[in-house]
């Protein structure tokens, strides 16, 4: 096991941004001696987020570290703040968003590290989900 595989700062993370927010990679298969663990720091600019999705093979427990969330889970919706969470069994819908003006920050679980089939599926553009913000 190499240090590099062990210890990993923000400068070594994979950075992602992605539709209106940043994502920075700090544990997944490529990036860390993990197989079983993903884990993410994602900033959520005021008004951005991640609209409904789902991982069909992952579960995920997204912990809010900094400002607040809108966090939906299935129909159920909660605002969040620095300290609380969220925990999503694998296949459920779910989405993110920010309310306020300030940027929110999230720290989001993900296991098992690898999948086989997609990543996350966006059901956003259908019903039930595409009303429920309304």
């Amino acid at each position: 096991m190499s240090g590099k595989h062990v210890f990993i700062t923000e400068a070594e993370a994979l950075k992602e941004d992605f539709k209106g927010r940043t994502n920075y990679w700090l544990c997944r298969p490529g990036i860390a001696d993990s197989e079983a663990l993903q884990i993410c720091r994602a900033v959520l600019p005021g008004g951005e987020g991640h609209d409904f999705h789902t991982h069909p093979e992952l579960e995920e427990v997204i912990y809010v570290l900094e400002g607040e969330v809108e966090q939906w889970v299935e129909k159920e919706r909660r605002l969040l703040t620095a300290g609380q969470v969220a925990v999503i069994p694998a296949g459920v819908v779910h989405a993110t968003f920010n309310p306020g003006e300030a940027d929110a920050m999230i720290l989001a679980i993900l296991s098992p590290g690898a999948s086989e089939g997609p990543f996350a599926v966006d059901v956003s553009g259908e019903e039930p989900w595409k009303s429920l913000r309304g």
